[in-house]
């Protein structure tokens, strides 16, 4: 292993540490927390191979929106730009192409796109927007198909994709949106299709629909005033997670409540939903988030701000409190102030907005069309909080700890191409424990889908599917940084002594500490013990023998971004007179008295530990190992250093000073002389512009005008005023040729 050097030139480097030291201003960074936003620990970016991904794509397609897990879990069905593929997930790494079968638009539909002033590059394309499982040997897709929606049934044979007929295709307004920019969603059961889109070509008339299946087609109407938006919002392929997005000037999304009235939704009700803000007053105390025992729905909302920012919030809402609002009174519209009252419970059976069977009365709908909100707020659970981040979808699991606790993890996709991974812990609230940079250059994560049989997370966008494992735990080389970094999916194997994903059934000896993420007790040697501490000796020491007045760089790692570090020389702080800090870098100048134990320490959620250890001495002088560190493994690092001086006793004796005395009357030089070039040139240009036509006299060689009136005519005086001179720099009264 080498150490990477400064530079070879002595005199640079010291000018490079010298300007460092006088100009940089360090950024010092905190751990979320305190109420604090939460901050990611590790950052992975795009290309790094820190992270090991997978990425499929295919020539010649693009915009892979819609995801699609078959049942078994080993067939991942992508909806493309006029294209559905089937990919094999089974194995890891890259997806590999089972079969892909075309679904363009047709001729005569692109040129109406086209002829309605649409783009034939961007939007008159088939795009994609619903595909789902119909029954064990059948899809259901609907698409753009250039500003017509359309929809078909996708035969399946062995989970390979047969052909699309034409003449099965039909009409899909209502189940797709028009425009592939309008958001959307779609959700099957019980052999219906249930979906949310724009039903125009204009994008202004939002629907709710229900359709396939043996009853009649359901459609909401335009006269509900709650669902007027500019479109529905997206909805991740999870049954554990709901989509919406709240606007600026409402209270927050609403889960609609509709009564059913011969061939169509006659009304429509739906209770102000929202999140309480921490400090804020709860009626009730936070309820248990685990969806499956208190079927708690979790909702991804995104809120506008001043400038154009944009934050966004994942809550947590209580289906029983939905339930209780539903029950309780309504609101009521006064027509003449144009306020909102309180209307309290009419004496309808059944009651307007209840889960019933059979028509209601035209007095239910009457009152329903009048009354479509609710009184009560529902108020959700906040999870995580993220102000300049725009999340664009969610995908919600529940994994269990090695203590036997659940925990609740959130993926989140960015408008940015960002991929978080979020762990919500009982009381501690959410903390983000990577985010993964997806794209080189930034664009919105389409979809995400997990598929907890392979262990991943699939992200679609304009270019592929990226295949991310949800766990890392190969990075974490140590004990202490397994359990910092509080992730459920990776627990401490003392045997092997790595960090391995969590089995099922997990081992009792193995350690982990979602909840507090505290090494204290849980990487503490012999019996565990909350009372014991870990040992701060290094797992290993980096023996550096350099030659004397040699400058070398000695790097620390930093693993966490939510630590904080610093570097100590044996016991104490490091000599300032020898050695600066860099980017995280220890530089140091060796001379008489520096050697000796380098560690540079993070501070992490209150526990100090050694991340990297070094043990420096000179060529001339050896120094015997600190006889506590005796046992420790060493390893031998070569490194390429920069020598200062000729020969090592005059060296040694010589100061710091002079050498930064000659670089600062050298910089101060340069500086001098850069103000002089900037102040010369104005004067430069002044002096031109104060010559005019007719002051001194021509250059040797240069003959006089031809023309005898200008021959004859007396010189002017010279002026040096601006407005003589016009501006293309030239006097007044002259022609330019």
């Amino acid at each position: 292993m080498a150490l990477p050097a400064p530079g070879r030139d002595p005199w640079s480097l010291l000018g490079l540490l010298l300007s460092q030291l006088f100009l940089a201003v360090p950024l010092p960074l905190t751990a979320g927390g305190g109420g604090q936003e939460p901050v990611p620990r590790i950052t992975y970016r795009a290309g790094e191979g820190h992270r090991a991904l997978s990425l499929f794509h295919q020539k010649g397609l693009q915009d892979f929106d819609t995801l699609l897990l078959s049942d078994d879990g080993g067939t991942l069905y992508v909806g493309a730009r006029e294209a559905i593929l089937a990919l094999d997930i089974q194995d890891p790494g890259m997806p590999k192409l089972k079969n892909m079968i075309p679904w363009p638009a047709s001729d005569r539909k692109k040129s109406e796109c086209a002829f309605k002033k649409k783009s034939n590059e961007t939007q008159c394309f088939n795009f994609i927007r619903v595909l789902v499982s119909f029954n064990a040997t059948h899809l259901y897709t609907c698409g753009t198909f250039a500003f017509s929606p359309a929809c078909t049934f996708i035969e399946l044979r062995d989970s390979y994709l047969l052909p699309i007929s034409e003449d099965k295709v039909v009409e899909g307004k209502g189940q797709s949106p028009f425009d592939p920019a309008h958001k959307h969603t779609a959700v099957l059961t019980d052999g219906m299709l249930y979906s949310g889109t724009m039903n125009n070509f204009l994008g202004s008339e939002p629907i709710l629909i229900r359709t396939l299946g043996p009853q009649p087609v359901l459609k909401t109407d335009n006269f509900l005033r709650w669902l007027q938006r500019k479109d529905p919002s997206p909805q991740p392929r999870s049954g554990l997670a709901l989509s919406a997005e709240t606007r600026p000037e409402s209270r927050g999304s609403r889960t609609p409540r509709s009564s059913v009235l011969g061939e169509g939704w006659a009304g429509s009700m739906a209770p102000p939903m929202g999140t309480a803000q921490p400090g804020q007053d709860r009626k009730e105390p936070p309820q248990d988030l685990s969806p499956t025992e208190e079927m708690t729905v979790s909702a991804l909302a995104v809120r506008r701000q001043m400038g154009g920012t944009r934050s966004s919030a994942v809550c947590a809402f209580a289906l029983k409190d939905i339930k209780r609002v539903f029950e309780g009174k309504y609101k009521e519209l006064n027509k003449e102030t144009s306020r909102w009252t309180t209307y309290g419970v009419p004496e309808i059976s059944p009651r307007p907005g209840s889960c019933s069977v059979g028509p209601s009365s035209d007095k239910a709908l009457t009152f329903m069309k009048d009354h479509f909100l609710m009184d009560e707020q529902v108020v959700g659970t906040p999870l995580l909080v993220k102000s300049g981040v725009e999340y664009t979808r969610l995908a919600v699991e529940k994994a269990q700890g090695a203590d036997g606790h659940s925990h609740l993890v959130l993926y989140l996709g960015t408008a940015t191409g960002a991929l978080h991974k979020a762990v919500v812990s009982g009381d501690s609230g959410a903390h983000l424990v990577e985010e993964i940079q997806l794209f080189l250059d930034p664009e919105p994560v389409r979809n995400l889908l997990l598929a907890p049989e392979q262990g991943a997370v699939f992200a679609g966008f304009s270019g592929g599917i990226w295949r991310i494992p949800r766990a890392n735990c190969s990075i974490y080389e140590s004990c202490v940084d397994c359990v910092l970094a509080r992730d459920p999916h990776c627990a401490w194997d003392p045997e092997s002594r790595t960090c391995r994903l969590v089995p099922s059934p997990i081992p009792r000896s193995w350690r982990q500490d979602t909840e507090q993420g505290n090494p204290g007790w849980a990487c503490a040697t012999g019996p565990m013990g909350r009372s014991r501490q870990p040992q701060s000796r290094p797992q290993i020491i980096k023996e550096v023998q350099a030659a004397p007045n040699s400058i070398l760089e000695l790097p620390c790692p930093h693993l966490s971004a939510l630590a904080s570090y610093r570097w100590t020389h044996g016991a104490a702080e490091i000599p300032e007179a020898s050695s600066a800090v860099y980017n995280g870098s220890l530089v140091l100048l060796l001379q008489g008295g520096v050697g000796g134990l380098y560690q540079c320490w993070a501070t992490e959620n209150g526990f100090s530990h050694p991340v990297v250890s070094y043990w420096v001495q000179s060529q001339d002088q050896p120094l015997a190992l600190d006889p506590e560190l005796a046992g420790i493994p060493r390893e031998r690092v070569d490194a390429p250093l920069t020598r200062v001086g000729v020969g090592a006793a005059p060296a040694a004796q010589r100061s710091y000073w002079p050498h930064f005395l000659t670089v600062t009357v050298l910089l101060a030089l340069v500086l001098s002389g850069a103000l002089l070039l900037l102040l010369a040139s104005p004067l430069g240009a002044l002096r031109a512009r104060g010559k005019v036509q007719g002051c001194g006299t021509l250059p040797p060689g240069e003959k006089a005008p031809l023309s005898r009136e200008q021959h004859l005519q007396p010189p002017k005086e010279c002026r040096t005023s601006a407005s003589d001179v016009d501006a293309d720099n030239h006097p007044p009264g002259t022609e330019v040729a």
